[in-house]
């Protein structure tokens, strides 16, 4: 495993023995913790943009009914 930083100051990434990028490393401390929840968050919401969307309006109403929301 080598680290190479790439020149962007705290964030490096961890290549295999064929020099191809496997993990990224990000300085939380430069960064900050929001900055990394976002890239997260982002994330997890590309790796869902495939599945069935339920609209809005139906959501709020289960969500009432299950006695979660106020009327």
């Amino acid at each position: 495993m080598n680290i190479n930083n790439l020149d962007m100051e705290g964030i490096f990434y961890l290549t295999d023995e064929e020099n191809k990028k496997k993990y990224v490393q990000i300085d939380i401390e430069k960064y900050g913790e929001e900055y990394i929840e976002d890239l997260i968050d982002g994330l997890v919401a590309n790796s869902r943009r495939n599945e069935e969307s339920v609209p809005f309006v139906e959501v709020m109403e289960k969500l009432k009914k299950a006695g979660k929301l106020d009327e």
